[in-house]
């Protein structure tokens, strides 16, 4: 079926009134009542695209280094803190993928690659360094009573003297809200081990987007009377989540980490599609739209189209993200 066609199909779907779209949002509803599997604990593997390519294996590798770490949890600390960026550099002097400060650096930084040097601003030196300071940290607080992961999350952020003084994660509302942010993004970079639960938001997301059907493409769209109410795609998206208090970032790239990732065959109306000529780096997506069902999404193409319904099939498809509060919560503002 051509994408004229399918707009025309679908077009002749609304038509006859939104039982196509109350129907999918029935059913978002039911199956929220009745799926209670969540993303599951003990994955070390990694979501499809989620690290880019050039560090996925450092990052597979090193993050198995001590039990108080795993691949999704390293990767969630090199997106939160440079988006994997290996030329970040912060107003307080933080350098590379990794952000470390000189004198962190100075004791923890190791020669990950062999090569002679300890190069902060090289990924091969500094992933496997973020590792080891980790486990450094985990070993520094492992007779604390608690989570062994969530201690050295704490460490990381409070000192591990904090740690041990309050026998666990201190009371401090920054430590608590570093560990959270951390534990939870890293479920957006682990390859999901049972059915993720659908969001209980995704019916509202649909409304929405189905409410601003044939409304013409604008690049940095974002919907605002200025703009004539037009959106570009992730313009759409985020105003779809945010009409259910959902607040998502501004690009595509960066929405594709606001929870986990259901294979094409769990895709649940709501789910944000993703769309890349690189199949390997999330960060390379390009496109995004959300799922409504039967291989169709909602969605802003480009510019001179309108938002319409298109099929989810194409040589592009990337994956998917199944968004949640907590999970789009947890993203950086700026990486």
């Amino acid at each position: 079926m051509t994408v004229r066609k399918a707009w025309i199909v679908a077009s002749a779907a609304a038509a006859v009134g939104l039982s196509f779209v109350m129907l999918l949002v029935v059913g978002v509803y039911m199956v929220a009542g009745n799926i209670v599997n969540g993303v599951g604990g003990g994955s070390v593997g990694l979501a499809k695209g989620a690290v880019p390519a050039a560090y996925r294996a450092l990052v597979q590798k090193y993050g198995n280094s001590c039990p108080a770490i795993n691949p999704a949890l390293l990767a969630a600390q090199l997106y939160q803190e440079s988006g994997f960026n290996p030329n970040a550099k912060s107003p307080a002097k933080a350098q590379g993928i990794a952000q470390f400060i000189p004198g962190t650096w100075a004791t923890h930084g190791v020669d990950g690659d062999g090569d002679g040097d300890r190069d902060v601003w090289d990924p091969n030196d500094a992933i496997p360094s973020a590792a080891k300071y980790d486990c450094t940290l985990a070993a520094y607080v492992k007779k604390v009573p608690g989570d062994p992961t969530q201690n050295m999350l704490a460490s990381y952020n409070a000192g591990a003297y904090a740690v041990i003084k309050y026998g666990g994660v201190p009371p401090y509302q920054e430590t608590r809200n570093y560990v959270k942010t951390i534990t939870t993004l890293a479920k957006s970079f682990a390859a999901p081990v049972t059915r993720v639960d659908p969001s209980k938001q995704a019916a509202g997301a649909i409304y929405f987007a189905q409410k601003k059907l044939g409304t013409p493409y604008l690049w940095g769209g974002n919907g605002t009377p200025d703009q004539g109410g037009r959106f570009d795609c992730s313009g759409l998206t985020k105003a779809a989540y945010e009409s259910v208090g959902i607040t998502l970032p501004r690009v595509a790239n960066d929405q594709y980490n606001a929870g986990p990732h259901p294979s094409r065959d769990e895709l649940l109306p709501g789910d944000l599609v993703f769309f890349s000529t690189d199949k390997s780096n999330s960060r390379a997506i390009d496109h995004v739209g959300i799922y409504v069902g039967g291989g169709y999404m909602i969605d802003a193409p480009f510019t001179g189209a309108v938002i319409r319904f298109d099929p989810i099939d194409t040589r592009k498809y990337f994956g998917a993200t199944r968004v949640t509060e907590d999970g789009a919560k947890a993203l950086p503002t700026t990486v």
